[in-house]
């Protein structure tokens, strides 16, 4: 009895979490609307559509909230939930605390691949492919994601899941591609080369209505995908024999489960360029939050790497005003320090 309650108690404090930080995201949202070069009251855009000509000037603030500052906001926010959702599914599958698309190589090889569409682009149909490109960009971004993934996959396996192997291959695999992309700026033009510097860098400022329809679609369908098995992904925490022994189709799962999240974060990357860490932070504050049930721990994994992306995205583009810093550089500095907490931690991480 005493622990049906004790049972029944954690599971309404991970309720209460989960609701909390659906409210945290909500609350950084209006202040992202806020904070800017122009001040945005959402208040002030409320009157406004209740009371007619409530403010003679604000054509030029309603343009900027919806076709500058709103779309990059909402395409922030979806980038997050993929990254974050990314990092928890590649975790449970692979059973890897430090499983990311960027410490995997998924990140580096999906950079390879839309910097290459983006060169090739400017070169032979005079054509530049960082804001018109979005297919041949987000297609060849997902293609080489595979590749990294299944070249670190291949080799982790030969070494039977070993944590360090897994994590060094990723980072050969990733300095493998940034190689390529080393390559691209240096036979790239001068145009070229400067846009491909500004989206390795990482950021939304390209971010646009359209950039947002194509990406929406994908991470829906990941995120009903997902939360769907996740009686399954809690079966796979117990071992890839005794999932098979309650009925789950492991290879199906996991090379379904893969290729989606890899699609959705090289599809993100292709956007935004390349930003680290979100995978790997955000599926570990959520667990320490909501514990290992897929359940909850999928949409809370989402929700703090949107939380985390639009907290930084927001202080990048604020910190400086009127200029503004990758926000790659702020989710590095949020990134690295956990990411050596995480490898040097000695106590076991996985059903604590």
């Amino acid at each position: 009895m005493q622990q049906n309650r004790q049972i029944h108690k954690k599971g309404r404090l991970q309720s209460m979490a989960v609701l909390i930080t659906a409210m945290l995201f909500i609350t950084i949202f209006i202040i992202s609307i806020h904070c800017g070069s122009v001040p945005i009251s959402v208040t002030h855009l409320i009157k406004q559509y209740v009371i007619q000509n409530y403010d003679s000037n604000f054509q030029n603030i309603s343009y900027i909230f919806f076709q500058v500052r709103l779309p990059r906001i909402v395409l922030c926010s979806l980038t997050g939930i993929a990254l974050g959702l990314s990092g928890c599914i590649m975790q449970n599958l692979l059973r890897n605390p430090l499983a990311s698309p960027f410490t995997l190589g998924v990140s580096n090889g999906a950079s390879f691949g839309a910097a290459t569409a983006m060169v090739l682009g400017n070169l032979f149909i005079q054509k530049n492919f960082l804001f018109s490109g979005y297919s041949l960009v987000a297609l060849n971004a997902f293609l080489f994601g595979c590749i990294s993934l299944g070249i670190v996959c291949l080799v982790a396996k030969f070494c039977k899941n070993n944590i360090n192997i897994l994590v060094l291959t990723g980072t050969a695999v990733g300095s493998l591609f940034s190689a390529g992309v080393s390559i691209l700026k240096y036979i790239s033009s001068s145009e070229a080369l400067k846009n491909l510097d500004i989206w390795l860098m990482g950021g939304f400022w390209g971010a646009n209505w359209k950039a947002v329809a194509i990406i929406f679609p994908f991470i829906l369908i990941c995120l009903l995908f997902t939360v769907k098995l996740a009686w399954d992904f809690n079966a796979m925490n117990a071992g890839e024999d005794i999932a098979a022994t309650l009925g789950v189709r492991v290879k199906y799962l996991k090379t379904i489960s893969l290729i989606l999240v890899t699609l959705v974060s090289s599809i993100c990357i292709a956007f935004s360029g390349v930003i680290g860490f979100i995978g790997l932070v955000a599926p570990h504050i959520a667990r320490s939050l909501v514990g290992v049930d897929n359940r909850k721990l999928i949409p809370e994994s989402a929700m703090i790497g949107s939380i985390i992306l639009l907290a930084s995205d927001t202080v990048a583009r604020t910190i400086l005003l009127p200029k503004e810093l990758p926000v790659g550089i702020i989710t590095s500095l949020i990134g690295v320090p956990f990411f050596i907490y995480i490898l040097t931690r000695k106590k076991k991480i996985w059903g604590n």
